[in-house]
């Protein structure tokens, strides 16, 4: 890739984190339920291929599905399921598999096998479950069932273990109390709330640190369309808010429950031109820095990172350990990365201190196989002095399979080989 300026229109692709809900509570309710424009990609597809192992019929129409569920009724018809590299399909995994009497191995492949589970697995004996595990932190995992209810404490480390065990909670025969001393990622627990109330599904809960299931609950089935992406289209906001670029980006929802619309007022208070109305305007200005909570945000890190290095003056990025049990340690990797390209980037523990306002110079980078990151590096691409080369560019496959198009489409200046 090398210099460009975007101008354009873009639909932004579904988002990621509805549609592998979407499939899962299609998959433990009562009736069949259609989800339309649903996101085309790896760890959709792992959701899909997983709850099918669990006796979901599942009928793919183009960009829809129909799901008929089996009403909580969990029955492996496999002894080992991989979910690949999908992080989120692993936890909410674990939690399916404990409804069931019969047991069963969870699997992933070598980097999501790094990504810890222990904490949800511990969360799951509390309840019930039996659990052997043959790594000290992740999967693989052999688990049993059903877990029964009862209260269990729940790690807030990443909000995937919370909403993994609130989607399967229904199904218990004791009412489930779940107990938090913290919470990270808080929009993905409220993203899940929202999911299973509009179900039909009680939760009670105290803020963020207690959430009530009461028994013997079902989930309704549903027709839904899931909304476009704010974590993919953070890649499009970003480069478009440099001087010289502009877009416009359809499909987007500020009223949606997804954290990383967070982003339109990050870059706002950077001093972006943003316009939100129907659509994203999007016109580039000079970015100034500041100071950024991530916490609710963490998808956003990358991204973000290298809105920072546009940007003039000092940026810190923080609050967000989590960043570093994603895919990569986000926060290691990125700081590695721009460097490469002469970003004065400072490593801290909970995120990056980063001194914008020179331009970053083409490199050869490692996208360590994290599709986040590659499209992030790829941002930082088109807007360094010469050509830029990211090795393992096929992990975007996982989010969003067609980037290089999109960006293409506004004039970008990128290729894959």
């Amino acid at each position: 890739m090398s210099p460009s300026s975007v101008n354009g229109k873009v639909r932004i692709p579904p988002s990621k984190s509805h549609s592998i809900r979407a499939v899962f509570l299609a998959t433990l309710a009562d009736g069949k339920s259609t989800v339309l424009h649903r996101l085309h990609s790896a760890d959709v597809d792992s959701a899909i291929s997983a709850c099918r192992s669990f006796g979901a019929e599942i009928t793919e129409y183009d960009e829809s599905l129909i799901i008929k569920g089996v009403n909580g009724r969990i029955i492996p018809n496999v002894d080992s399921i991989d979910v690949g590299n999908s992080g989120t399909t692993a936890n909410f995994v674990l939690s399916m598999a404990a409804l069931s009497e019969i047991s069963v191995t969870i699997t992933a492949d070598e980097q999501t096998r790094k990504r810890p589970v222990l904490p949800l697995c511990g969360s799951l004996e509390q309840l019930g479950a039996v659990i052997e595990m043959s790594n000290a932190v992740g999967l693989p995992v052999r688990i049993r069932g059903p877990i029964l209810g009862g209260t269990a404490t729940v790690d807030g480390s990443t909000s995937q273990y919370l909403s993994s065990l609130l989607i399967h909670a229904p199904f218990c025969k004791k009412q489930t109390t779940l107990r938090l001393a913290s919470l990270n990622e808080k929009p993905y627990a409220d993203m899940t709330v929202d999911w299973l109330r509009k179900l039909g599904v009680n939760v009670e809960r105290n803020g963020y640190d207690e959430f009530v299931v009461p028994p013997g609950q079902k989930i309704n089935a549903f027709k839904a369309s899931i909304p476009a992406d704010f974590s993919s289209a953070a890649f499009f906001l970003i480069l478009a808010a440099i001087p010289g670029c502009e877009a416009e980006l359809e499909g987007l929802d500020l009223s949606d429950t997804q954290g990383d619309k967070e982003v339109v007022n990050y870059l706002k208070e950077m001093g972006a031109d943003i316009e939100a109305g129907a659509t994203i305007k999007v016109k580039g200005k000079l970015l100034k820095g500041r100071e950024i909570d991530l916490n609710s945000t963490p998808d956003a890190l990358p991204a973000m990172a290298v809105a920072a290095c546009l940007a003039e003056g000092v940026t810190r990025l923080t609050n967000v350990p989590q960043a570093r049990i994603k895919e990569t340690d986000r926060i290691a990797v990125m700081a590695k990365e721009l460097k490469k390209m002469g970003a004065d980037v400072t490593e801290e523990s909970d995120g990056l201190l980063i001194r914008g306002g020179k331009r970053l110079k083409g490199a050869r980078l490692d996208g360590h196989y994290d599709h986040r990151v590659v499209m992030s590096l790829a941002v930082a691409g088109l807007t360094a002095e010469g050509s830029t080369t990211i090795t393992t560019a096929e992990a975007i496959n996982i989010t969003f399979p067609h980037f290089v198009d999109y960006m293409r489409s506004c004039g970008a200046k990128i290729s894959i080989e």
